[in-house]
């Protein structure tokens, strides 16, 4: 079965390849159908991916999986939060999609570093909602939450991952999220929490594997 991901993000789409590798799916990014970026507008991580992953099944004519995920920080009243893809203003255009990523995830590290400065309290969690739909009409969708527990560190750290990756440290590993092996991240991360939970449903709902 091909699901299409509701995504143009490169390292997303290799880390729900691995984590639904067990189910017998074609994970394909909507780029494929030069489907741009769907509008955010909501305020929790539910309603983002709902949108994300009917914009694709409109445009694709078939089954999708979206991802909305972020970071939420204790003393920042869950901020980052929906926004944490885009927390610090646009930055300059130029380059690949990538690299332009990668430009953003450094602003947005660095502003959260200086809203963090001085705070005692680093308690933070990456939450990760999936949604699959059938179609854009589906009154059934498929919902799977991951939170997963961290603390903010003080400064960057490692160089794997995406996003906030270097920026939060796993109490039980001693380390930072960019400095674990993608294995021992894609099975204890929240979108792998999420991902299991997914695949669950999917066989159960779906009747897939």
């Amino acid at each position: 079965m091909r699901l299409v991901l509701a995504s143009n993000n490169a390292k997303k789409l290799l880390e729900l390849k691995a984590l639904l590798a067990a189910l017998p799916l074609e994970l394909v990014a909507q780029g494929q159908w030069a489907v741009s970026e769907a509008e955010e507008p909501h305020e929790t991580f539910v309603e983002n991916a709902l949108v994300k992953a009917r914009h694709a099944a409109r445009a694709c004519e078939g089954p999708t999986l979206a991802d909305d995920s972020g970071l939420c920080v204790d003393a920042l009243g869950g901020a980052p939060g929906v926004a944490s893809a885009h927390f610090a203003d646009a930055v300059a255009p130029g380059g690949g999609r990538e690299q332009l990523r990668q430009r953003q995830d450094a602003a947005n590290m660095a502003l959260l570093l200086a809203r963090m400065r001085g705070v005692a309290d680093r308690r933070a969690r990456f939450v990760c909602t999936l949604v699959a739909l059938r179609h854009a009409h589906d009154p059934e969708p498929l919902i799977a939450h991951g939170r997963w527990e961290l603390e903010l560190m003080r400064e960057p750290r490692g160089s794997g991952g995406f996003g906030y990756d270097p920026m939060v440290q796993v109490p039980t590993h001693g380390c930072s999220v960019a400095e674990l092996p993608a294995s021992v991240k894609n099975d204890i991360s929240h979108r792998a929490l999420a991902a299991r939970r997914m695949a669950a449903l999917l066989r159960e709902v779906w009747r897939i594997g």
